[in-house]
């Protein structure tokens, strides 16, 4: 399909692209802000808010007690209160709401707290949590043979520890919601999020409503990356509560600093492993426990541990396996969904496995990942049971490995070691195979309608959510292609709750994949009625009419498409349909961890070379190379971008993008000064990007295949390249103890360790 624009480019680059801060403010208008906790953990013991509520500008404050219903905004466990009610568990957790006329006033007034603490001890890193035994879910185990007995007849063993970093979504618009009384106690909601179904859903609760009192509308975000899935809820409901007090419509925007001390972050995750493996690198048996900071609440722990254990395998076999996942609750912010959603950080931990494997063996970790790789016949089922049919990882690195030049570049990485003591350059080839679907198989299901005006332009509406990956764009290119028009007479209107109903969070990769299905479904529709009308008109049969360029054949007579529906139309011919999808084959017992819980899979790989200041923990990435499997793709240039762009922001992730907390249980990188997320200079001066030829298996949009999330795992590539420089100190004999981030400061604990060793 030719590659359009994304529909709403001319608009950003004017500035004139409307989001939620941009919407004209109604006369009456109220501004909210919250009052935070300072404590970790603790129970309020007294509160005093009179000067908050005397403060200038102040028309109402507002605490758990006001909660007319609901005081829960989890979106499984009910353990996440929208204010916290005498128990506070964590720095930064809302304990009251100021409403006042200005954004200033009401910032000021909520500084004015006056309250009192029993302070508790509190958890803040995942070790402690696991030694505690400390959780919000139960722990979770997924088991194929027996992993100790397989491990201990190996005839090699390894096993050790490893942790890797959270990361802040950082998304250029914080989270932000507008919402406007209507009459006979309603509402309407402008609301940053990726889910407006599960945001009315948890207002109705808030406020004793029915779901057709609440209308959710999102035209647009300004990025999400999962932080707008469940926690926009928060912040929509301290809105709603506002406007159904006063009456009055309330706006809460978020202080780039209160957003980031609020809202939860990537889970980051301790692993402790255990491996067996035989002369040729082939593993035999792995024993893995991952255990995450969830946070003080449960939020979507679960799924993202599901999720983790699930792509522990990344692109290999696992013959016998012993995967155990734990979520630590901790005194820290409720981590949530971010790209990927615990799927980076599952993979990871097999790839630190192999590329130590491939060191104790003296061999180089991309023969050990291939020998290791999914089989076509035989070796191709999950730790978890699923079938893997649609295997491409050989093909894919294979050619990546030759258009990268792979084997040159690592020989002359060596060559250039040898005669640079300080500067050390490292490479590295790493896979990826990722799936498809939601965890919760209800969630696999997404509606449109589709209507067609007497001009013969083309209005959609769908269930998902925009937020700058190009989600419109690719509907409004499919139902063009499905009528046969240009996709300039088609535009995508605002996700709107009162429109499409009971939708699923635009997630998990499936925004394209569900809503474009849909839309397909319901552009489908309305071709045939027009197909049967042209054939009633001019003769022949309605499977022989022809839609193409704006122009509809039938029985060899051309009619332009507007001619065409103002004839349908005056026939009485409808010209609108709903349409409804909802994934096949789909299937998960949670309790044994075993299914079919993905409906296809995709692939990748990536090669990245950097160069390594040993002196100071300084690197550079000096290239890159993605090949990524998109299917056949919707718009080959949106999907270009969103590789390039997950590519970074995981590189961000594993690189630079450190969360810190002091001894209080403060997060103290919660501003663009302290936390580090890559820059321009940041990206590689040669950038090659390109799309792996390969029509999706399975039947979907136009046999695309998703390209939200599976990238995020592209940039293992430059983390293990980096371990590569390092581990050239000790002449490639000794394993670099790095961990994620890979931040000046732990490359230079990695370069002391293999020192030590050496």
């Amino acid at each position: 399909m030719k590659a359009t624009p994304h529909e709403s480019a001319h608009l950003h680059v004017a500035g004139e692209a409307r989001y939620i801060d941009d919407i004209p403010e109604i006369a009456g208008t109220v501004h909210t802000a919250l009052g935070l906790s300072d404590k970790a953990h603790a129970r309020i013991t007294a509160m005093d808010l009179s000067a908050v509520r005397q403060s200038p500008g102040v028309l109402l404050v507002i605490t758990a007690e006001d909660i007319p219903g609901e005081n829960n905004c989890g979106p499984i466990v009910h353990d996440d209160p929208i204010l916290a009610d005498g128990l506070v568990q964590y720095v930064g957790q809302p304990i009251f709401a100021v409403y006042a006329e200005s954004y200033e006033q009401a910032r000021i007034a909520a500084r004015k707290a006056d309250i009192s603490y029993d302070e508790l001890p509190a958890v803040m890193s995942p070790e402690e949590a696991r030694k505690q035994e400390s959780y919000v879910v139960p722990p979770m185990q997924l088991v194929r043979g027996n992993a100790r007995a397989a491990i201990d007849r190996a005839a090699h063993r390894l096993s050790g520890q490893l942790s890797v970093g959270g990361q802040e979504h950082f998304y250029l618009e914080g989270q932000i919601s507008y919402v406007l009384p209507t009459e006979d106690d309603g509402f309407h909601v402008h609301c940053s999020t990726q889910h407006p179904t599960e945001m009315q859903t948890i207002l109705c609760h808030l406020l004793n409503l029915s779901a057709h009192q609440v209308v959710v509308e999102m035209r647009r975000m300004g990025g999400g990356f999962g932080g707008k899935e469940s926690q926009s809820a928060l912040f929509c409901c301290v809105a709603a509560l506002g406007a159904h007090r006063l009456g009055r419509p309330v706006k809460l925007r978020l202080d780039r600093d209160d957003d980031m001390m609020i809202s939860g972050k990537r889970h980051c995750f301790h692993y402790d492993y255990e491996v067996g493996y035989d002369d040729e690198g082939r593993i035999q048996a792995a024993r893995v426990e991952l255990v995450s900071r969830a946070g003080f609440s449960a939020d979507l722990s679960a799924p993202v541990a599901t999720r983790a254990v699930c792509h522990f395998d990344n692109a290999y076999y696992l013959n016998e396996v012993d995967i155990q996942a734990f979520c630590g609750k901790t005194n820290t912010q409720s981590n949530t969904a971010f790209r990927g959603f615990g799927g980076p950080q599952g993979a990871i931990a097999i790839e630190y496995i192999i590329d130590n494997m491939a060191r104790d063996l003296g061999r180089d970790p991309l023969e050990i990942r291939k020998v290791n790789f999914y089989g076509k016949q035989e070796r191709n089922t999950t730790p978890y049971g699923q079938p893997v049919v649609d295997n491409v990882i050989h093909e894919l690195v294979a050619e990546l490995e030759t258009s990268s030049d792979y084997a040159g570049r690592r020989q002359a990485c060596r060559d250039f070691n040898l005669g640079s003591p300080i500067l050390k350059k490292g490479i590295a080839l790493t896979p990826l195979k990722f799936g498809i679907s939601f965890n919760v198989v209800h969630f696999n299901q997404a509606g449109a309608l589709v209507h067609v005006y007497t001009d013969g332009s083309v209005l959609v509406n769908h269930g998902g959510t925009e937020m700058g990956q190009g989600l419109n764009t690719k509907v409004a290119q499919v139902v063009a292609a499905e009528l046969g028009i240009s996709v300039n007479r088609v535009r995508s209107s605002a996700a709107d709750t009162s429109k499409v109903a009971n939708t699923s969070a635009t997630a998990a990769s499936t925004g394209a994949d569900l809503n474009g299905k849909a839309a397909e479904n319901a552009a489908r529709q309305i071709r045939t009625r027009l197909a049967e009308f042209a054939a009633r008109r001019h003769g022949g049969t309605a499977d022989d009419v022809i839609f193409s360029q704006d122009t509809v054949t039938a029985n060899g007579v051309e009619t332009a498409f507007p001619q065409l529906i103002m004839e349908a139309y005056t026939n009485r011919v409808q010209l609108w349909s709903d349409g409804f999808y909802a994934t096949p084959d789909l299937h998960w017992d949670k309790d044994s961890m075993t299914g079919r819980p993905f409906y296809y899979f995709a692939y990748g790989a990536s090669v990245s070379e950097v160069i390594v200041d040993t002196l100071t923990g300084e690197w550079k990435l000096l290239q890159t190379d993605l090949l990524h499997d998109a299917g056949n793709p919707i718009n080959r240039h949106i999907d270009i971008g969103q590789i390039e762009g997950a590519f970074i922001q995981g590189m961000g992730w594993l690189t630079s993008e450190e969360l810190c907390w002091n001894d209080q249980g403060r997060l103290t990188t919660h501003a663009p000064s302290t936390y580090k997320i890559p820059a321009s200079n940041d990206c590689p001066a040669i950038f090659n990007t390109r799309l792996f030829d390969n029509q999706n298996h399975e039947d979907t949009v136009m046999r695309s295949k998703a390209v939200g999330e599976p990238p995020l795992l592209l940039p293992f590539s430059v983390f293990f390249a980096i371990r590569d420089a390092i581990a050239s100190l000790a002449a490639y004999q000794v394993n670099p103890t790095l961990t994620a981030p890979a931040t000046p400061e732990a490359i230079l604990s990695a370069i002391d360790s293999v020192s030590t060793h050496s």
